[in-house]
């Protein structure tokens, strides 16, 4: 059983892998395109693009409960009660879209964080309010990536994301520089281009739902559906949870961002490329975790509760082994990839500094990424969310706000010599304060999430 579930984990996995590379691809050519053209329009994406995905990532985590809800019918052979599942979460996909355009037009509580200088918040708002009309696509397009992930059609999600990845450079040397007649946008030019492509993208899906045989067994758009309140309770009662959880996970990342900021544009923008380079290297386990989710929630629908279980052990160990090979490549090669982002030799040299750290915070990212996917296989999503709560924003943000900005006297714990090199004898370490504290927090986050998968996998297996 082990080598048939490593091959469905690698046949739903690969496509998933290179559906998000492009999506992060997209994030790799903003941030390189905006340091090229400038520090502060480098920081300006940076510091929008992490208040844009702590907002976004939060309301498609809640459509996300659609991807187990499907496997679990799917599993069980109740193709005709998908496409209603798939119809109300297009209601939900609506109403969450509402929600985000009203924050990205009032931006203020984000930007209070950072104290931004005058000239990085104003092209920080106009990134946002650009940005904000890529939503509604990019949710909508986020329903029918859920229900087809979770049809075992990865590949079709794959197909788009590449299609959107060769328009993105494109747009972006027109709006950003102002080519072919259009304004010159700097920073901004890269928030129109997404939305654009998000509409793209959205249209092409929906349409392909509709023409391709392979999706009319489930009757998506057999007949219209009203929102039925027992049904987006039914969904918002896992996709909340898991909501929370991207919220508590990407607010982690967006404040600690925020709070970078205070040091500076340059120590911001060092910040931006290891922030990027940890969310680029997250891609693959989180390819495995959402393959594990399907393998898990259609072994679990079949009541195939053993294989269900392996699943997950088999997806956790891929993810932990190629984490490995990843964090190694990264200290190698952490100066090469400095010059990629920036011809700047004070950028480079304090990007290439956060990329060691960004080596040993991927170890823990990989694990609790598969981790908690399984979980979500198995419909489980409130205790993880618990677990990141405390230990994202507690030893995380926390953390790292008391080691890098105020500075705290670690010496009192032994070792006084290491801990003076840290810079944790008293003085505020900065950014690398904050990227230690992620560490402990990941460290924590994948060790409790791996320990209640255990659990509830076994309990099931007994059952």
């Amino acid at each position: 059983m082990s080598r048939s579930l490593v091959r469905e984990l690698a046949r739903l996995g690969w496509p998933v892998l290179v559906a998000q590379l492009a999506v992060m691809a997209n994030s790799v050519i903003d941030t390189i395109m905006a340091g090229r053209y400038g520090t502060l329009d480098l920081a300006a994406v940076g510091i929008g693009a992490s208040i844009y995905f702590s907002v976004f990532v939060a309301l498609m985590g809640v459509l996300l409960a659609l991807t187990p809800i499907v496997a679990h019918l799917h599993g069980a052979g109740r193709y005709a009660d998908i496409g209603e599942e798939v119809r109300q979460s297009a209601w939900l996909s609506a109403a969450l879209a509402l929600i985000s355009l009203w924050l990205f037009a009032y931006p203020d509580p984000f930007l209070a964080v950072a104290r931004l200088t005058p000239a990085l918040d104003a092209k920080v708002r106009a990134y946002l309010h650009a940005l904000a009309w890529a939503v509604p696509a990019a949710l909508l397009f986020r329903v029918f990536y859920s229900f087809s992930t979770a049809i075992s059609r990865p590949r079709t999600m794959m197909a788009l994301t590449l299609i959107g990845l060769v328009f993105k450079v494109p747009l972006n040397w027109i709006f950003m520089y102002g080519n072919l007649g259009a304004p010159e946008l700097g920073s901004t030019g890269c928030a129109v281009a997404t939305a654009l492509i998000s509409w793209i993208l959205c249209v092409l899906a929906w349409v392909w739902c509709w023409l391709e045989p392979a999706y009319a067994p489930f009757g998506v758009f057999a007949r219209w559906s009203w929102p039925s309140t027992r049904a987006l309770g039914r969904i918002l009662s896992l996709g909340l949870p898991i909501g929370l959880t991207f919220l508590i996970d990407v607010t982690g990342f967006t404040f600690m961002a925020l709070f970078v900021a205070r040091l500076g544009a340059l120590y911001s923008a060092a910040h931006q490329i290891a922030a990027n380079l940890a969310a680029l290297a997250f891609m693959l386990p989180l390819a495995l975790g959402n393959a594990a989710s399907v393998v898990v929630g259609q072994s679990l629908g079949a009541r195939e509760h053993a294989r269900a279980r392996a699943a997950g052990l088999i997806g956790i160990a891929l993810g932990s082994g190629c984490a490995i090979a990843v964090g190694a490549s990264l200290l190698l090669f952490a100066e090469p990839i400095a010059r990629l982002y920036s011809g700047e030799a004070d950028l480079r040299h304090v990007a290439a500094g956060l990329i060691a750290f960004v080596a040993v915070y991927h170890q823990f990212d990989a694990v609790q990424a598969v981790a908690v996917n399984v979980l979500r296989g198995y419909k489980r999503a409130v205790v993880p969310m618990l677990i990141y709560a405390v230990a994202l924003w507690g030893v995380g943000l926390g953390g790292g706000y008391a080691i890098g900005l105020v500075g705290v006297d670690l010496t009192w714990l032994g070792a006084r010599s290491v801990f003076e090199d840290w810079g944790l004898a008293g003085a505020p370490m900065g950014v690398r304060g904050f990227w230690l504290a992620a560490i402990a927090s990941l460290a924590l986050a994948s060790s409790l999430v791996t320990a209640y998968f255990l659990h509830v996998s076994r309990a099931h297996h007994d059952n």
